[in-house]
């Protein structure tokens, strides 16, 4: 599927932001979140799909590609980053969107539902854990705390940019492919490889992406602020069961999180990378439960 997107650079408030914009502006609005390391290109395989039944709007996140890049590791803190969805969603001239995530992406999902919950008419996530169901993990599961031993290593100051960045992005490249389980296809050819590194090439370009994992851990106060909230609006978590990174015992008991519908989809033998690793299941599932003809409560 041809991928045929117009870029613009959208003022969300704090920050401008690229974004990759597709399909009839008339139609409801999807907002697609890309996790880390990654750009709007992470969602390439849905773009296309999704535009023929909706308005489709792909932010780069702060930080990342084209999109703004403040310097300070609290810019990167969660009010911050769902502040930008909201901002990017009044800019295209709505009240409310459906948003959709994936790794960092659905961590912003999850938020900005709890956050502006009149703005968010339904809520789709990918291989992204609740925060407060991760940070539980993290305090009380040596199994997932040993899954997130990158976390802990970016907490250091500038050497996870420099072993990330040597060898023109060595490390992350070679990341992706040996997350993937699948042998029968090619999940991300080189010209993909080379797109996911062309937003980290500029100097300092590593530094924001790392920066939201510091930003969380610095700012404990944020966990607490969404303990006890719950999410009104119709909720679909989509989950690859091969992720290294995070263990499916993160989608158990999650329905007291929920006051509104609630949904969960397996996918195995598949890796985090879900949406780029079983491209076209993830974009059936996310039509099935987006699809205009049944409108957001």
């Amino acid at each position: 599927t041809r991928l045929d997107v117009e870029r613009r650079r959208i003022d969300c408030g704090e920050v401008t932001l690229d974004c990759a914009l597709a399909g009839d502006p008339a139609r409801p609005l999807v907002v697609l979140l890309h996790g880390f390391p990654e750009s709007w290109y992470s969602w390439r395989h849905q773009i296309p799909v999704l535009a023929e039944h909706f308005r489709v709007a792909v932010p780069s996140l702060r930080g990342y590609g084209a999109s703004d890049r403040p310097t300070r590791v609290s810019d990167y803190r969660i009010q911050h980053l769902t502040a930008d969805v909201r901002g990017l969603i009044r800019a295209l001239g709505r009240d409310r969107a459906f948003v959709v995530g994936h790794d960092w992406g659905g961590g912003i999902a999850w938020s900005f539902a709890m956050d502006y919950p009149d703005a968010c008419a339904k809520l789709a996530v990918c291989n992204c854990p609740h925060p407060v169901v991760m940070a539980n993990a993290l305090r009380r599961s040596p199994r997932q705390l040993l899954r997130s031993w990158y976390m802990f290593f970016f907490q250091i100051p500038r050497l996870p940019e420099w072993v990330l960045g040597r060898r023109d992005l060595e490390a992350l490249g070679r990341g992706f492919r040996q997350m993937v389980r699948r042998r029968d296809r090619e999940v991300f050819s080189d010209r993909d490889i080379d797109r996911i590194k062309e937003s980290l090439r500029p100097p300092g370009a590593l530094r924001p992406a790392i920066n939201y994992y510091r930003a969380t851990f610095r700012d404990p106060g944020a966990v607490k602020h969404y303990a006890g909230r719950r999410i009104a609006c119709p909720t679909l978590l989509i989950w690859a069961e091969e992720d290294d990174a995070l263990g499916k015992e993160l989608t158990l008991g999650m329905e007291p999180l929920f006051s509104g519908p609630f949904a969960i989809k397996y996918i195995p033998g598949c890796s985090h990378w879900v949406q780029q690793d079983e491209p076209e299941l993830v974009t059936d599932l996310m039509i099935d439960f987006l699809d205009p003809s049944h409108p957001a409560n």
